[in-house]
């Protein structure tokens, strides 16, 4: 059996906190490869509504989490979420949690700067969370990060935070921003370390040793393809990598122990923040969209723009994810409409494209061309085979599938763990 890789592909908030969760009951390990606590699962089991943003989903299914090195982990955001789920009654401890010992921390001064910078962009502010991610990783690759190995070992942890204060207290100050004192910083770690050292592991060697036990392993993505910072609509991306191929990198594990990659996308489009979205309804029909499919961010909060299904947009994420199989989601919030789009291509200066180009000015005068099928009457919601759905639903995914060029694999037809029709097992491979 395979291990396999969850990944957005579309701008994220497809979903994937349910499917995760689905394929986490088959599953040994549950691994978070990138991102930090701005990306937001939402788990509905029975009654109880579980919002995740650090925790690996397989908490809630008592399976072994790991959040590793590739992730930007914020202390007390992740204590305080260990608190929450506690509360609802889940068991977080380092018996089945384990943190990658390497992994970057996010401290106070990240989403200090993050907020600064975006004040300072006015209008051209790209729409971060404001929770210090791009800051975190900026410091990572500049060599700089303070990591939880760090916290064992005080003398270390004082000298390294003389240089990260050098570097964003002087931004800080040039933005007319409130600085840092090193004292405070220095008491707060020292106070954390304690509560979070007993988490901390190589985790390459814990996935190295389950490979050669026969472990399953499911590798949990956040964000999504169209938000990756090489791949994605940049710069309205997020700062670290999404793509499939990141979940190695970001574990510590070889490409091949990646497994079977399935994307994840929603029958329809949506985005939070800034940045291009061709399909983008500000109408009617994109507000009925919205109203339906409950669209607010698990973790801001914040409305999220809707549109049709662009499938050259996802054919695009299926290319550079790596993805083999396609999960549906929300297909129920389509019942009853007369007719749907699926933008096939762009139209940009008069030429007709079949990708989303990487430039800005090409990015925004990008008209989509759409196809226009026929809708159905009959409800999709909560059903559990294929049989159940109308002809015409069915119509609508089989279009899909040769447009992105990936089978459907899996289709969600409603938030509930148990409404989920399979189509092919992801673990098989």
């Amino acid at each position: 059996m395979a291990n396999v890789a969850v990944i957005g592909a579309q701008w994220g908030d497809e979903g994937k906190g349910k499917v995760v969760d689905w394929l986490a009951s088959r599953a040994d390990i549950v691994v978070r490869f990138q991102g930090g606590h701005n990306a937001g699962h939402t788990l509905v089991v029975g009654d109880q509504v579980y919002k995740l943003s650090l925790l690996p989903s397989g908490v809630v299914r008592g399976k072994l989490g790991i959040i590793g090195n590739g992730v930007v982990l914020d202390p007390e955001h992740l204590l305080s979420e260990i608190a929450k789920v506690t509360a609802q009654g889940l068991k977080v401890t380092p018996e089945n949690l384990r943190i990658a010992e390497n992994v970057p921390l996010i401290l106070p001064l990240h989403p200090a700067l993050d907020k600064a910078r975006e004040v300072a962009r006015g209008a051209s502010a790209i729409g971060t969370t404001g929770r210090g991610i791009g800051p975190a990783y900026e410091d990572k690759v500049a060599r700089r990060a303070i990591r939880l190995s760090d916290l064992a070992e005080p003398e270390v942890l004082s000298h390294k935070l003389d240089e990260l204060l050098l570097h964003h207290n002087t931004l800080l100050k040039g933005l007319g921003a409130p600085v840092f004192e090193k004292q405070a910083l220095l008491d707060r770690l020292l106070e954390l370390a304690p509560q979070l050292l007993p988490f901390s592991e190589p985790v390459w060697q814990l996935l190295d040793e389950a490979h050669h036990t026969g472990k399953r392993v499911l590798f949990e993505g956040a964000q999504a393809v169209m938000l990756d910072v090489d791949h994605g609509t940049y710069p309205y991306v997020t700062s670290s990598n999404t793509v499939a191929g990141n979940a190695a990198a970001g574990s510590g594990v070889g490409p091949k122990q990646i497994g079977y990659v399935l994307g994840i996308a929603k029958a329809y489009t949506t985005r939070v923040g800034s940045g291009p979205f061709p399909t983008e309804l500000k109408d009617e029909t994109g507000r009925l969209l919205g109203e339906r499919g409950h669209e607010f961010g698990t973790v801001t909060g914040r409305p999220r723009r809707c549109g049709w299904f662009d499938a050259c947009m996802v054919r695009q994420a299926v290319k550079v994810g790596g993805v083999e199989g396609l999960v549906l989601t929300k297909l129920d919030v389509l019942d009853g409409m007369k007719e749907l789009h699926i933008c096939t291509g762009y139209e940009v200066d008069g030429q007709l494209v079949n990708r989303l180009p990487a430039s800005i000015a090409a990015q925004e005068k990008a008209k989509p061309v759409y196809e226009v099928m026929t809708g159905w009457s009959g409800s999709t919601r909560g059903a559990r085979s294929y049989a159940e759905l109308p002809a015409e639903a069915v119509k609508y995914v089989r279009r899909i599938e040769e447009l992105v060029e990936a089978p459907v694999v899996l289709l969600s037809t409603s938030p509930d763990r148990d409404d989920t029709i399979m189509l092919r097992d992801p673990f098989a491979g």
